[in-house]
């Protein structure tokens, strides 16, 4: 499929009815499980705003922002904000 069907089909399924609904997840999962999601997601943020063919960029421009705050929002839920701030030092030297 060329990107601009890519487009097409992604703004389809995202005008399904029920699609902009809220939905709660009650969903138990360890801190360190919590750190690990938020460290692979950040990274395929990061790598989908360098790669225009990613799945990122058949949603609206919002859809990333949303996803960061979604994991700055688990983060500070389950009090990993300090830590997760500081294993990004580590990374960026």
């Amino acid at each position: 499929m060329t990107g601009s069907e890519m487009t097409k089909l992604y703004d389809t399924l995202l005008c399904v009815p029920g699609m902009n609904e809220n939905v709660r997840l009650n969903q138990a999962i360890s801190r360190k499980q919590l750190l690990l999601l938020s460290q692979v997601l950040e990274e395929g943020l990061q790598a989908a705003a360098k790669d225009k063919g990613s799945v990122l960029s058949f949603f609206p421009p919002e859809a990333g922002s949303e996803l960061q705050a979604i994991i700055g929002d688990c983060l500070e839920k389950a009090g990993l904000n300090g830590l997760n701030e500081k294993l990004k030092g580590f990374s960026a030297k």
